[in-house]
This record gives C-alpha cells, sequence and structure tokens, in this order.
C-alpha cells in the first residue's frame, strides 16, 4: 500500500510517502517541480495522484528498501529511461 501527503505547495511542492511492503514499511519524502506536474500529467490528475503512479511505478521495479528516502520526481528517469512514457500506465482511469 502506498499513502501520499501533500505537505508542501510550492514550488517544488513536497510529499510524504510511505510504502507498506512484506517486509515492514518504508517513509519517503520527494519533491516536484510543477514544470514536472505538467509534463508528466498535463494537469489531468492531481499532483498526489502523480507521485502515487511514480511510486506504484517503482515497487514493481525495485524492492522498496531500494528507493531513495529523499528524492525529486524527475531523478527516477536519470534510473528508469522509459519513466515518463509508461508512467501514465499508472495513473487513476477517469
Amino acid at each position: 500500500m502506498i499513502k501520499v501527503t501533500q505537505t508542501e505547495s510550492g514550488d517544488p511542492m513536497v510529499f510524504n510517502v510511505i510504502v507498506e511492503g512484506r517486509n515492514g514499511h518504508s517513509e519517503h519524502r520527494v519533491s516536484m517541480e510543477d514544470s514536472t506536474y505538467q509534463r508528466l500529467t498535463g494537469g489531468k490528475h492531481t499532483p498526489v495522484e502523480c507521485i502515487d503512479a511514480a511510486f506504484r511505478f517503482l515497487v514493481e521495479r525495485e524492492p522498496v528498501e531500494s528507493i531513495l528516502k529523499s528524492f525529486d520526481v524527475k531523478v527516477i528517469s536519470m534510473y528508469f529511461s522509459n519513466f515518463e512514457e509508461q508512467v501514465p500506465e499508472y495513473f487513476p482511469k477517469k
């Protein structure tokens, strides 16, 4: 289970993310600039939905323990070059 809470609404926006896994849970502090948010969602999803989608993308590809504790969403593309093209598959269907 992934729980995302937006803690700051400036630019960048900041989120606290808790990931419940089989071996416990992990907590993460994630930032996202408005330009990244717009590029990833086109404004069709909330910032919280965007971070949730990013984490669902990540947990399918690596153990929760391997996810950085603090990072900006745009660094995901440095580890997974297909992130921006595949993350829309993880947004809620509207």
